[in-house]
């Protein structure tokens, strides 16, 4: 690539005190086949995919995703070298997924995601209800790349991004509702704790008094002379 011979070996140096966030979806889609196939017992196709969150182009910045499947596939390691950086393969089983994102900038290192392949829906949140054919189930997470201190060159190609349609970009999962009805949760667990705690202050302020009184009275028997206070001595 000739913009890392452009900013020199060293990629131009880092540029101190700046943030860079790329935000990203990955996940797998799958689609139930109706029964086993015969000739492997695999029940399901599945797609594992690292997606942008917003409208842009990931191969401004992105030189290549590793998807390491379980061992029993037939090379499990799999490169793709452009996007959509996605790869289909079909199965029985789910297993933990692991995506390891390169840099067209070789200074800047590689970020690792770990994702678990998801065929079946979960019993408890679907009612325990079979696998329908022809539906897709979605098990997707949002995260975030934080480029913190990039190289002038990682810099010029985060800001070289272009959109990568015209058109409305959308995702399965809802995040924005999901991230209100996440923060929902914590502000409620967050009112939880405070009421708890205060509570717990107050028993603690209330045995301190306690033991206090204990004291006081202990102290007025130990310096009281014999006898006295004594009913009946």
């Amino acid at each position: 690539m000739s913009l890392q011979t452009d900013f020199g070996p060293d990629s131009g140096g880092r540029v101190k005190g700046l943030v860079i966030v790329k935000p990203i979806i990955y996940g797998n889609i799958a689609r139930y086949f109706g029964k086993k196939r015969e000739e492997d017992g695999h029940t399901h196709q599945w797609t594992v995919y690292v997606k942008p969150y917003a409208n842009e182009d990931m191969s401004a910045y992105i030189k290549k995703v590793h998807f390491k499947l379980h061992e029993s596939y037939a090379n499990p390691n799999r490169i793709i070298a452009k996007p959509p950086y996605e790869l289909t393969e079909t199965g029985w089983g789910e297993f933990e997924i692991v995506i390891k994102i390169y840099f067209h900038d070789p200074n800047e290192r590689p970020v690792t995601l770990y994702h678990i392949l998801k065929l079946f829906q979960s019993p408890v949140t679907e009612g325990g209800a079979p696998p329908v054919v022809g539906r897709a189930l979605v098990s997707e997470s949002y995260e975030e790349i934080v480029f913190q201190e990039p190289t002038q060159l990682m810099q010029h190609l985060l800001n070289s991004v272009k959109p990568v349609s015209s058109g409305s970009w959308n995702h399965d999962t809802d995040f924005e509702e999901k991230k209100e009805a996440t923060l929902k949760k914590i502000l409620a667990a967050q009112s939880k704790v405070r009421n708890e705690i205060s509570e717990l202050k107050e028993k603690l302020h209330l045995a301190k008094e306690t033991i206090s009184k204990f004291k006081d009275e202990i102290a007025k028997i130990q310096n009281c002379p014999a006898g006295c206070g004594i009913p009946g001595v």
